[in-house]
């Protein structure tokens, strides 16, 4: 009985030594976040930042163009960006990751899609591929509406307007927000008018808008797509539990458009995020499996707790 008493409690003694092995360094203890703007990229930071809480770590987050969150992470300025479309920014990352400047994570999103448009009525208008867009180009007023400028599928839509082949000469590629855009977009539909413009799933306003991707740009960037986790150089390494946690981060489209339903509603992101949680718990054994709190204590039950579950 002894010796079972004795054995015991050494084990007790190791799992405490494991764990606060496993705290992160005090230079990790606040997570720098980027943020682009775009609704699905509220919804991830939300639930990151919303883990993270309950982890006992602080967060920071920018609302930056693309092209400044590469340059920032490469600065070491930033430490992550959950919301890197894959293929489409492919071109723009790939000097980074060459000069192992950043790190690119696996897929936190898989099944997702990202493009050109039109609306239904349009595509049985005749405008089913890229070169039908400059047969109607007056209906369409010679403008293709984007997001914000820099944005990877904005330069991806400008080189087929500057390409002779394409049959776009003369036409405006017209940058906005991504409400701007959709601000638009619902206007010319609700008037049965001509338009094309980027579209993406998950989300809930397009999910909802009969539209019609158009061909022509497979082999451009657009299409199926995969979102994937950036961090700077050797984040994970010098910041292991935070690096866990992202490694084990898998978001699904169900989840994200269901979470941006509530945000376009006029809900922040971290309340929409802890809502659906709430809800929601069983994800957050996958997310949690071998990460700690900032001090080094079992992760799951003080998520949990945070969460009043």
């Amino acid at each position: 009985m002894v010796l079972r008493k004795i054995l015991l409690a050494s084990a007790l003694v190791a799992v405490s030594a494991a764990a606060a092995q496993a705290a992160d360094p005090e230079s990790c203890k606040t997570v720098r976040m980027a943020d682009v703007g775009w609704t699905d990229n509220t919804a991830q930071n939300g639930l990151f930042k919303t883990v993270l809480a309950g982890l006992g770590y602080e967060t920071e987050d920018q609302v930056l163009a693309l092209p400044v969150i590469m340059e920032s992470l490469k600065n070491k300025d930033l430490d992550v960006f959950l919301d890197n479309w894959m293929p489409s920014n492919a071109a723009n990352v790939q000097p980074y990751l060459d000069e192992k400047s950043l790190e690119m994570l696996d897929a936190n999103l898989t099944g997702a899609g990202y493009g050109p448009v039109v609306p239904d009525y349009v595509a049985e208008g005749g405008v089913k591929d890229v070169k039908d867009l400059g047969k109607f180009a007056d209906k369409f007023d010679k403008k293709f509406y984007g997001i914000e400028p820099g944005n990877d599928g904005n330069q991806i839509v400008q080189a087929k307007i500057d390409d002779p082949a394409s049959g776009l000469q003369g036409w405006e590629l017209v940058e906005s927000s991504e409400q701007g855009m959709l601000a638009q977009a619902q206007k010319s539909m609700k008037n049965k008018e001509w338009i094309a413009f980027l579209g993406w799933t998950p989300h809930p306003v397009m999910g909802k808008m009969n539209l019609v991707y158009l061909t022509g740009f497979e082999n451009d960037g657009f299409g199926d797509a995969q979102v994937k986790t950036l961090t700077r150089a050797g984040y994970s390494a010098e910041c292991p539990n935070v690096g866990k946690l992202l490694s084990n981060l898998k978001f699904d489209l169900a989840m994200e458009s269901a979470i941006m339903e509530v945000i376009d509603g006029g809900t922040e992101g971290e309340k929409a995020a802890a809502d659906w949680l709430k809800a929601n718990p069983a994800v957050l054994d996958k997310w949690l499996a071998g990460v700690t709190t900032a001090d080094g204590q079992e992760g799951l039950p003080a998520v949990k707790e945070s969460l009043g579950l």
